[in-house]
């Protein structure tokens, strides 16, 4: 079969690789074409365009990039009638796979959705429109389900692919001698996103806590999809960036500081106690506050329904704010505590598997 892909983001780049190689375990004769990234690039297929080239965030960055964002819309749709495929799965990144949902469903595409985006969290009533647009949607949260049935749509929860990527990673065991750091002295995680606009607004804060806690090793996160000097600021704090290595720094962290998003749930599978941070553009974020309709930003909290991880959103993330959050997490009961509910987290997720569920109901419902 002929599957088209269509990512707008790193983590959706992951999953969707991962869910290729399952399907060409299920089916021989697949056929990939994709608007993702290097990963999906390594499973094999056809790259259209990668999704670096249509990420945005933030509601004044799209309003400021609207005309670009709708050239590659149209070029996308152009693509997929020229590919004709025999599905076209559509992977969150929302404002975009949404027009491509409704593209597709005008032109009788069968159209599946894998990681629902998060209409949850602001103007639920969207969920109509999905069910309109969408044939088949696989969520990866367990109250996903139970939200979309309000609805009337019935969705199929294939377990959360986060699951399997943790659970397969394989440590670099000169992870500390290649990057030149000391197995003898604990790591304190960096994570401060993926986006120009995170590096901006958030790094700089979580830095300026260093001083205070200098019995770690401070080590950050950076991917290479920014420029590199979206990072100068870690050499004033003498600071190393390891590049693409997140997981293994995970696997080596006492503790974290992390940009809410898909990594504050993959900091929890590890099992690092952390604090979530999020910053951004002044009229961005009061747009959004006035938005957004549930009580917490981080997955961890959003999956457990309570708070487990302190979240220090916009003007609450300062220096010495972040400095008495991470005091608490260092040692003690606080630690103790956000360990204890880690646990029960990784419980509710429930079992490993979630790219190979999808890829047989993908295949169970176009046979049908």
């Amino acid at each position: 079969m002929k599957y088209y892909l269509v990512v707008g983001e790193r983590s959706g780049d992951l999953h969707a690789s991962n869910l290729m190689k399952s399907l060409k375990s299920l089916d021989k004769n697949a056929q990939f074409r994709f608007l993702g990234g290097e990963q999906m690039q390594a499973v094999g297929g056809e790259m259209f365009l990668h999704y670096k080239e249509i990420t945005v965030m933030g509601f004044l960055e799209v309003l400021w990039q609207i005309r670009k964002i709708f050239k590659f819309l149209a070029l996308c749709k152009k693509d997929i009638l020229a590919y004709k495929p025999d599905v076209v799965i559509l992977v969150d990144f929302a404002g975009f796979n949404m027009r491509i949902a409704r593209f597709c469903k005008k032109h009788q595409i069968r159209t599946f959705y894998y990681i629902s985006p998060k209409i949850w969290a602001w103007n639920t009533q969207r969920a109509y429109k999905i069910k309109k647009y969408v044939d088949r949607m696989f969520v990866i949260l367990p109250f996903e389900k139970d939200f979309y049935k309000k609805f009337g749509y019935e969705v199929d929860y294939v377990g959360n692919p986060l699951l399997d990527a943790v659970n397969s990673f394989k440590g670099d065991d000169n992870f500390f001698a290649k990057n030149n750091l000391s197995p003898e002295k604990p790591i304190l995680a960096v994570l401060p996103g993926s986006r120009r606009s995170e590096l901006k607004y958030i790094l700089p804060i979580m830095l300026s806590c260093k001083p205070y806690f200098e019995q770690f090793q401070w080590v950050v996160a950076g991917v290479d999809n920014v420029p590199a000097e979206m990072y100068e600021i870690c050499k004033h704090y003498q600071v190393p960036v390891l590049y693409n290595q997140t997981y293994d720094i995970l696997a080596h962290a006492h503790t974290a500081i992390v940009t809410s998003g898909t990594a504050t749930l993959e900091t929890a599978l590890f099992s690092v106690p952390q604090v979530v941070c999020y910053k951004g553009n002044a009229l961005s974020y009061q747009i959004a506050k006035r938005l957004v309709q549930v009580r917490y930003i981080s997955l961890v909290n959003l999956i457990m329904n309570q708070k487990v991880v302190t979240e220090l959103i916009q003007n609450d993330l300062t220096t010495e704010n972040l400095r008495q959050e991470l005091q608490k997490i260092i040692a003690g009961e606080g630690r103790e505590k956000m360990l204890q509910d880690y646990r029960l987290l990784k419980h509710i997720m429930g079992s490993i598997g979630a790219s190979t569920n999808t890829a047989h109901k993908i295949i169970e419902y176009l046979q049908n």
